[in-house]
């Protein structure tokens, strides 16, 4: 896990290391454990890095003859890809056998057998070309921006702005979806002028153009498939075995995030049948009366499998302390409020381990969503479309004008997702892997713990852990109210503690209850802030905050005004994020 960076202009030109150094300084935090530049003819690759594998020689950028490469995140088959290729590596590093396979095979063919998580870039300078290339579920992110000369592209979109490439000017369509849905969706970033590259996408620059681009799947085609349940519980276990096991390889310290639920609850199990000592655990709790407390369901399930488990406790007073530094963080913005507990839990991880492992991806790939059950159901037997409606449908008359095409992302990669065999319950989830996946729940667990140089893995977001268990037939992963059968079976025979079959609780943080302990001070604050005053009525946000424990769309919506006037400041005015968020809001 590192953070990259890099120019690639037009033909005669030269890159400027100090750009390439300007965009470094502003992704410190991805890779505090050393730097290097790699400057030729008209490209430069810039590289900061966390050392995860292969300590002494796996510094970057790499160099085989005409190649060079630099790449953020980790290549868990290497191991399998030196010995299956002969590719004769000169480091230990997993992000050499990329370079060798890149000479050998080219594009896109090279990224073909690659499993993890990956954001990686190329300069071949016998082709005169540079490739770009992101992992399937897109894990690790790169973004892209035409600038003066030719193409910049970084780990984070703050890295471009920091470095002057590009103006932060905020478009509009993409605000009202973050507003409404809590993040954005496709290839296009909030920033006018910044784009993703795509989940699973290879693109080809050369002469300071993009000339070819290229797509890997991150799921399988074709519907349902034939299985019994005893067969698919055989191949999810060796499936999920292989997984995990992948993803423990690091030579640092590694441990887990555990809630109360089933993900995490699925990868403890099989990381203590893999690990001799203990399983290191960490879990987030919370001070609010009525908050959703997973700690006791956690506490159960770390003791069965004699793990040491730290809980963190997450304080309303701590949240206001550092609010203004945990938005800051999140410059692809996502106000998913589970960014709170995710700071905190890397912050304390990081006093233990380098690596943490997490259940993201369960709910995608085996079907655990409530709202997957509902687009199961055809509308005449009640059944509804995912975000039909968004946060402000629900407070009408806030914003200055009510948002009609904040839904045109999402409808675009449904209609994407809904490919010929596949049910409604898988077009629903593939649905949510092309865009709530990446640019919600995995953006703020890269951007959450890599603010504290803490790598995360996904073990379920895995090539073969996504073959055993997205074709499944949907009675395989819905079951009548019951979503995630499969896996919840599968726990029951090797962690009954984790209570497999206990109802679906959700990961609720209590901001609601929060902003409205504070609303009367807190809603003339935001009401006042450049961004939001530029979307919302500001007498009508005040309104709103005061009366925002009413009911949760009032909190929500109230939230998402409170992440907007915060990211606002930190990455379009571009003003400081020190102190508290009444000294930053006040400021």
């Amino acid at each position: 896990m590192c953070g990259i960076a890099g120019l690639a202009l037009r033909h005669g030109m030269t890159p400027d290391a100090g750009v390439l150094r300007a965009m470094l300084r502003a992704l410190d935090h991805r890779g505090p454990d050393g730097s290097g530049l790699h400057v030729a003819d008209n490209v430069g690759l810039a590289h900061n890095r966390l050392a995860i594998i292969d300590l002494a020689t796996g510094d970057q950028p790499l160099v085989s003859g005409p190649a060079a490469l630099v790449a953020n995140g980790e290549v868990y088959n290497y191991l399998e890809l030196r010995a299956a290729h002969a590719l004769g590596c000169a480091t230990g590093s997993d992000c050499e056998p990329p370079l060798h396979l890149y000479r050998r095979d080219g594009v896109p063919a090279y990224a073909a057998e690659m499993r993890g998580m990956y954001a990686v870039a190329l300069h071949d300078r016998a082709a005169r070309r540079v490739v770009l290339t992101r992992d399937p579920f897109g894990i690790k992110p790169l973004y892209l921006a035409q600038v003066a000369g030719g193409i910049a592209f970084a780990s984070e979109p703050q890295a471009i702005l920091a470095a002057g490439l590009v103006p932060p000017r905020v478009r509009r369509e993409a605000r009202d979806e973050l507003l409404q849905m809590q993040f954005t969706t496709g290839a296009e970033t909030i920033f006018d002028g910044i784009a993703r590259l795509l989940p699973g996408e290879t693109v080809v620059i050369a002469d300071g153009a993009i000339v070819e681009r290229h797509r890997r799947p991150a799921l399988p085609e074709g519907g349902p498939e034939h299985i019994t349940e005893e067969e698919a519980l055989a191949r999810l276990d060796a499936a999920f075995e292989e997984s995990v096991r992948l993803h423990q390889r690091a030579d640092v310290p590694y441990g887990l995030f555990l809630s109360g639920g089933i993900d995490s609850g699925a990868v403890l199990a099989m990381m203590r049948r893999l690990n001799a000592a203990p399983v290191r655990c960490f879990t987030a709790t919370f001070d609010a009366p009525g908050a959703a407390d997973e700690r006791a369901a956690a506490e159960a399930a770390a003791k069965a499998a004699g793990a040491v488990h730290a809980t963190v406790a997450v304080t309303e007073a701590e949240v206001w302390r550092h609010l203004p530094r945990i938005v800051a963080a999140m410059d692809d913005p996502a106000a998913d409020y589970a960014i709170i507990p995710s700071w905190f839990l890397a912050r304390r991880a990081r006093e233990e381990v380098k690596v943490v492992l997490s259940g993201e991806g369960g709910d995608e790939i085996f079907g655990g969503y409530g709202r997957y059950r509902s687009a199961m159901r055809p509308w005449w037997l009640g059944g509804k479309q995912p975000r039909a409606t968004g946060s402000f449908d629900h407070v009408p008359g806030v914003l200055r004008e009510a948002p009609r095409l904040w839904r045109d992302g999402i409808a675009a990669a449904e209609a994407a997702s809904a490919t010929p065999g596949r049910t409604r319950l898988m077009a629903a989830q593939a649905a949510d892997v092309a865009d709530w996946l990446p640019n919600d729940l995995l953006a703020k667990l890269d951007r959450c713990l890599m603010a504290h140089a803490v790598e995360g893995r996904t073990p379920f977001l895995d090539a073969g852990v996504a073959a055993a268990g997205f074709r499944l037939p949907d009675q395989l992963k819905v079951r009548r109210r019951t979503g995630k059968w499969l896996l919840r079976q599968w726990l029951a025979r090797h962690a009954p503690a984790s209570r497999p079959f206990a109802p679906k609780q959700g990961f609720t943080v209590p901001v609601g209850a929060w902003i409205a302990g504070v609303g009367e001070r807190l809603g003339p604050l935001v009401a006042a802030q450049p961004g939001v005053a530029e979307a919302a009525h500001p007498d009508r946000v005040v309104a709103l905050f005061r009366s925002a424990g009413g009911d949760k769309h009032r909190g929500f919506a109230a939230w998402h005004l409170l992440f907007y006037a915060l990211w606002h400041r930190a990455h379009v005015e571009r003003r400081g994020t020190a102190g508290d968020l009444w000294e930053v809001l006040g400021g």
